[in-house]
């Protein structure tokens, strides 16, 4: 087990293969995460100074950003480290618990944004409703659920993780521990561990894809009944953020975990986990703010108050 006196490190061999571009590598990473904590942490405080964000919709986008923060908090700094320090190497109870805090931001993200596509259901299928439907202990209850399940997934992984055995120092051709390199280095038998990632993470996604799916398709039977064009545009553009967002995420997850099993694919591999880990979590603040009037108007009036203040 992983509590054994024998002392197991992994290391991370990240970019070491392009030590000509580290310094540059480690700018453009570093703005990367610079901008995904402002974007974040500013979407987070633009939310709740304007009331007129006090939605169901901009609370759970306010959750958003705030998984977002986290998971990019976990994965950034080891990864800026790595590409100035030539000591690369993590222990095996350092590497699960990175692991162990992404699949908490990862999973919650995931659902959080199937519950973001349940509440444009009901906004967009269900107006006269929406305020009773959704109402503030409902959001709570949702948001509550959303961290619970995150938690509980994380907790089962991590279980699985921690039954294995590791016999000596291992080298790992990424810049992150995901479950399957940490699983690749176990020396024991992986099957129960397989078993819990291919229930588990097949779960989750089916899930919460359905929702997703289902979610759209009674948006979009909606929208098309609608008799004016306005109408239908203004339905289309309340969504177009959130739909934007799905589609990054889940598509750069199909795009990481469809790649052929082969040992030329390890670039393809790290520059999927770049976008799925790093990318992302700066894409979202930009995409509901650029895309969102609503937002883009309440970032001017803070602008605004900020440039007449005393």
């Amino acid at each position: 087990f992983v509590g054994e006196s024998q002392v197991i490190i992994f290391i991370l061999v990240g970019f070491s293969d392009y030590p000509d571009f580290q310094i540059l590598l480690f700018l453009i990473f570093l703005t990367i995460y610079v901008i995904t904590v402002l974007g974040n942490l500013g979407m987070i405080a633009i939310i709740i100074m304007d009331t007129k964000l006090h939605t169901p919709m901009y609370f759970f986008l306010k959750h958003l950003s705030f998984v977002d923060f986290c998971y990019s908090t976990v994965v950034a700094p080891k990864l800026l480290e790595n590409l100035l320090a030539e000591d690369r190497s993590i222990s095996i109870k350092g590497c699960i618990s990175q692991f162990s805090i992404g699949v908490i931001c990862v999973v919650t993200e995931a659902v959080m944004l199937a519950v973001m596509a349940y509440d444009r259901f009901v906004a967009i299928c269900y107006p006269l409703l929406y305020t009773v439907s959704m109402s503030p202990k409902l959001c709570i209850l949702l948001v509550s659920i959303t961290y619970s399940w995150g938690i509980i997934s994380s907790i089962i992984f991590t279980y699985s993780l921690l039954v294995l055995s590791f016999c000596e120092t291992k080298i790992i051709n990424n810049f992150v521990c995901e479950y399957s390199v940490i699983l690749s280095a176990s020396c024991s038998d992986k099957h129960f561990s397989e078993m819990i990632r291919f229930i588990f993470a097949n779960l989750n996604a089916l899930f919460t894809l359905i929702i997703i799916l289902t979610s759209y398709f009674l948006i979009f039977v909606t929208i098309f009944k609608m008799n004016s064009s306005s109408g239908r545009y203004k339905a289309f553009s309340t969504c177009a953020s959130h739909l934007t967002a799905v589609s990054i995420f889940y598509g750069t997850i199909l795009f990481l975990y469809c790649i052929p099993s082969s040992q030329n694919s390890w670039l393809l591999v790290k520059v999927g986990s770049v976008l799925y880990l790093v990318v992302i979590p700066m894409l979202n603040p930009l995409i509901y703010s650029l895309r969102n009037n609503v937002v883009k108007e309440a970032i001017r009036k803070l602008m605004y108050l900020k440039i007449i203040s005393p």
